[in-house]
């Protein structure tokens, strides 16, 4: 008889999935699912409120990222109207946009993926997690505690709330920045990086070198990549030209204001979330792995894929390291953690340069704006991908229509891929055990949905 294998809940993710692994009569993989729940209602509910509004709406999406939906609605509603925003005001919320993603790192690997590696994949459950980890070195945990507070504490305490924030207006931002408050950022930000290094170094050396045969087999795909980038082709996680790559390496550049010409979305009767693909390829939708059509994957190991460089000096490093022993564009689907704690140092280095910018406590941050009728894409990168909040406005400057496109969301079909590919290579003839299941989901942990 044929037999489905389902795992649910999928642990240690930022959201609720389960998956389906359907095994023929001779116990060999069929076919696997993973289902995500992905409620669109956002797009529908946005309609007819004033525009200025959405900044504070949206950053419900998600609690992990709010950040990164708040400064996207904000570019977005600025378009609509042709708000021009001061350069102080773009540079605090690149500021809020980056600390995020250094406390949003801290938390994925040290609190969700850490445990399979410094645990160890075929640990007994009760003890692989982050309780596990504190247990085996309490030092360890109690740095990551207070590192991941204070970068939290860092976006509370200027800009009044670390999640669902509020601190980005149309137009601009909220408040400036004070002098003093500059300075207790930039010390505390140099602490962080300090640790951003330290957890590089400890993973590349003494975590990964352990599994490395694991991280070379386990959920592999073959897949083109999108993320950000600025003119000199370098990693901006806030603002420039998406870059969509093909497997081979090649790639297409684009404004965010244009990337229904080049990306569109498909819809799969056991997903609730929309799978984006690359329509500009010609070659329409497929997620057979051996001959995947228009498929692409975002997030961290995306952009490391997409970029020429990255323009802060011991993340360049890193990434030419990474690259050297990987490739570009690097494939292996576990290579999501390493390449995650390379931005980890992005952006803890990023966050210090705009502290540095003799610009950053001027008190012009916000400019007059006027609704009207237009249409506005704010993109910017969030951790888990390309994130693309689309607004259209009347004359009164309320919602006419929008579209999101959501980090994750660009990972759905290849989360598939992966997870089919790590179940067919792990279950042979009807055998499951608990390791097994752990690895296939450590498929999907990799990229942090």
């Amino acid at each position: 008889m044929t037999q489905t294998i389902n795992i649910s809940p999928l642990t240690r993710i930022e959201g609720h999935a389960s998956i389906d692994i359907n095994l023929d009569d001779y116990g060999e993989v069929q076919d696997s699912r993973v289902n995500i729940m992905s409620l669109r209602g956002f797009e529908k509910f946005v309609e007819g409120k004033p525009a200025e509004e959405l900044p504070r709406i949206v950053n419900r999406i998600c609690g992990i990222c709010p950040w990164h939906h708040h400064l996207a609605s904000n570019k977005a509603v600025d378009a609509c109207f042709g708000a021009q925003v001061p350069g102080t005001g773009q540079k605090l919320r690149e500021l809020m946009h980056t600390i995020s993603h250094a406390e949003d790192k801290l938390l994925h690997f040290f609190f969700l993926a850490a445990a399979d590696f410094v645990i160890g994949p075929g640990s007994d459950y009760e003890v692989r997690n982050v309780i596990g980890i504190a247990k085996s070195n309490p030092e360890l945990a109690k740095k990551v505690v207070k590192m991941r507070s204070k970068a939290k504490m860092l976006m509370e305490n200027f800009a009044g709330k670390a999640i669902h924030p509020v601190a980005g207006v149309t137009g601009g931002f909220a408040k400036p920045l004070q002098e003093e408050e500059r300075k207790q950022m930039l010390s505390e930000m140099r602490e962080l990086l300090d640790f951003a290094l330290y957890t590089m170094d400890f993973a590349k050396n003494e975590v990964f070198p352990q599994y490395m045969d694991t991280i070379e087999s386990l959920g592999v795909i073959k897949t083109g990549f999108i993320g950000t980038v600025n003119n000199q082709g370098a990693m901006n996680l806030y603002d420039g030209n998406i870059r969509l790559m093909k497997p081979d390496g090649s790639f297409s550049e684009f404004s965010p204001q244009d990337y229904t010409d080049y990306i569109s979305e498909h819809v799969e009767p056991y997903s609730y979330g929309k799978m984006p693909y690359a329509k500009a390829w010609g070659e329409g939708f497929s997620l057979d792995r051996n001959d995947p059509k228009g498929i692409y994957r975002s997030n961290c190991l995306a952009r490391m894929n997409v970029v020429d460089s990255i323009p802060t000096p011991k993340a360049n490093a890193e990434l030419q390291e990474f690259r050297e022993r990987f490739g570009r564009p690097a494939q292996a689907t576990l290579l999501y953690h390493w390449a995650r704690l390379i931005e980890e140092v992005y952006a803890c280095e990023r966050a210090i340069e705009i502290l540095q910018d003799p610009e950053i406590t001027k008190e012009d941050v916000r400019s007059q704006v006027e609704p009207k009728a237009g249409r506005g894409v704010g993109c910017v990168e969030a951790p888990r991908g390309t994130l693309i909040h689309d607004y259209s406005t009347d004359e009164n400057g309320l919602i006419t229509g929008a579209n999101m496109i959501v980090g994750t969301t660009h990972n759905l079909a290849p989360i598939n891929m992966s997870v089919d590919q790590a179940a067919k290579s792990l279950i042979q003839e009807g055998h499951v055990d608990e390791t097994i299941l752990n690895q296939i989901e450590m498929a999907v942990r990799a990229y942090d949905p």
